[in-house]
């Protein structure tokens, strides 16, 4: 399998909702980075997996709906805990949607939330 690999950095806020979880139920920011890591099997003609140009471009633009926002309020979060979990799989899916990447193989999109602490989300394709 290859594997390529981008990352992004921002910060967005949240509050979590559904529990009492302290001061994480009013509104915080996180320094978020985005870690995107796709496999596959096959290369194209160029011998790129996914060209990582595009994958920068596309995981800018999914980056900056988010920048500096209250996750709470973007529609992608309705109805929904903004947890980290389920934001390491709304940009893993959108990030699928924006390369298409070509053949099989899987896409992963790992979220830190600071230092020490991620979630992931992993989309086969």
């Amino acid at each position: 399998m290859y594997t390529v690999a981008v990352t992004r950095d921002f910060i967005a806020r949240h509050y979590l909702i559904g529990g009492d979880w302290g001061s994480e139920n009013q509104p915080h920011a996180h320094h978020y980075v985005a870690e995107v890591r796709i496999e596959g099997d096959k290369l194209d003609q160029h011998g790129y997996l996914v060209d990582i140009v595009a994958i920068e471009a596309a995981l800018n633009g999914i980056v900056a709906d988010f920048r500096d926002e209250l996750l709470n309020d973007k529609p992608e979060f309705a109805g929904l805990n903004p947890s980290i979990e389920h934001f390491s799989r709304i940009i893993c899916e959108k990030l699928h949607a924006a390369i298409n990447p070509p053949g099989t193989g899987s896409l992963r999109l790992k979220l830190w939330e600071n230092d020490s602490c991620w979630a992931a989300y992993r989309l086969a394709y």
